[in-house]
């Protein structure tokens, strides 16, 4: 072999190396992003006409608006934090307008991160509150959000036996539906469970019916219901505490392990920023931790 045709070897393995090293690279890229529905949103759809727009107010929340390709943001573990790793799935409020998926969502994943936990903040489809029934959509969305995270656990490096789910708000009342009722969404039946191994409802909107006597039509709490952690506070005009407590009562008449905080003062929509003069409204996460820790939940 001569020298030109050494050199000219040399440089196509070379070639070959860097493109292996390059795919190899490519495919342990973490997934960021996964959507729910790439062949079609089933069910009352959001018009893709106005574009999906975030907006931070003077109040510094994000607002996250016309959401009509509902997905999942990955907060993911540094790599080589070893697994599988128990995943809590996050469903930001907004009262089915918007989303407040900042303080209500990615600011959750990376406290969750914090204590060894995958977080996915879920984008579910807005505005749907003109629908005729606003929550449809949102559940099967939460529905199958879990049904995929469960199906691509390995990928995600994700322990498939605990997923949990987690609402603010709008996304507690969903996460409350989408756990207490069977999977609506298309190849429910065939696909992996769609309901989440605990459940944790942050200021949960609409927990009592109409009325105000008895749960959200449709929630079914059982024995198989999945175990809640409730955090409330007793001057939550948005989210009365008395559908906390309503929930709660049955969570126990059914034996469902449950945890229930009401502090007295915080008002609604406080996320992990603590208020002054509502010490409640920095003290529900450190409840959690130590009831996810209960769980199996936590290894930190």
């Amino acid at each position: 072999m001569n020298e030109r045709t050494s050199a000219a070897l040399i440089s196509i393995l070379l070639a070959m190396a860097g493109a292996i090293g390059a795919e190899s690279a490519t495919a342990a890229e973490p997934v960021r992003e996964i959507r729910l529905w790439p062949e079609g949103v089933p069910g009352d759809r959001v018009p893709s006409d106005p574009a999906e727009k975030v907006e931070r107010g003077q109040d510094d929340i994000q607002r996250r608006s016309f959401v009509s390709d509902p997905r999942l943001l990955v907060h993911p573990l540094p790599a080589g934090d070893g697994g599988p790793r128990p995943a809590v799935i996050i469903l930001p409020g907004g009262g089915y307008n918007i989303l407040a998926d900042d303080h209500e969502g990615g600011e959750i994943g990376r406290f969750l991160n914090g204590h060894g936990i995958v977080a996915l903040t879920l984008l579910y489809r807005v505005p749907t509150g003109a629908f005729a029934e606003p929550d449809a959509g949102p559940v099967m969305d939460a529905q199958k959000s879990v049904s995929i995270v469960r199906q691509r656990a390995a990928e995600l490096g994700i322990d498939p036996d605990r997923i949990g789910l987690m609402g603010f708000s709008a996304g507690g009342h969903t996460a409350l539906v989408a756990a207490t009722t069977k999977a609506s969404f298309p190849g429910a039946d065939a696909a992996p469970s769609a309901r989440p191994d605990c459940t944790i409802l942050v200021y949960p909107w609409r927990v009592l019916a109409n009325e105000g006597k008895g749960l959200w039509p449709g929630v079914v709490v059982d024995a198989a219901t999945p175990p809640m952690f409730i955090a409330q506070t007793a001057d939550d005009t948005a989210s009365p505490a008395q559908g906390a407590v309503a929930l709660f009562s049955a969570l126990l008449e059914a034996k469902v392990p449950a945890e229930l905080h009401v502090y007295e003062r915080g008002g609604h929509g406080y996320g992990l920023r603590r208020r002054e003069q509502a010490p409640g409204t920095g003290d529900w996460p450190a409840r959690l931790v130590d009831w996810l820790g209960g769980r199996g939940f936590t290894s930190r």
